[in-house]
């Protein structure tokens, strides 16, 4: 069976996007693959990979893509997860799907108290587990649009 191939992108591919490739591929992997990238991306986050490990899932070696890294790739969905990269994002050619919801982005430690940014990226984490399994549900069924 052929997997779905989704492409999450976000502004700098370092929080919510690296969260969303882990958690879908993790969750359904074996029927998506996935991809993310950042319009302009910067580094994966400490705060992202350590929000993640709470739930058993690996992305410390993950890193930030351009989104010209998958230039003239087909995807089946792309899926922006902020709003700046929704209205940045480049024309995919084919019959791809483009779906959006934005979630919060979570503040730079130093701009937080020690405890507060961790509660933003556990929040995010879970907003976008649900997102995804909504998501993951409706493409398998061919209902995503």
């Amino acid at each position: 069976m052929k997997k779905i191939r989704v492409l999450i992108l976000c502004t700098g591919n370092s929080a919510r996007s690296q969260m969303a490739e882990g958690l879908l591929r993790h969750d359904a992997g074996e029927k998506f693959e996935v991809e993310s990238a950042g319009t302009k991306p910067g580094i994966v986050r400490p705060e992202a990979i350590a929000a993640m490990d709470e739930l058993g899932i690996d992305i410390s070696g993950h890193r930030s893509k351009h989104v010209d890294e998958f230039e003239g790739q087909h995807f089946d969905y792309v899926i922006t997860v902020c709003d700046n990269a929704k209205e940045s994002c480049p024309l995919f050619m084919g019959a791809v799907k483009r779906l959006h919801h934005s979630f919060e982005d979570p503040p730079p430690a130093s701009q937080s108290t020690d405890e507060e940014p961790m509660a933003i990226f556990r929040r995010v984490r879970d907003e976008l587990r649900a997102y995804l399994g909504e998501f993951a549900v409706g493409a398998q069924a061919g209902g995503c649009d």
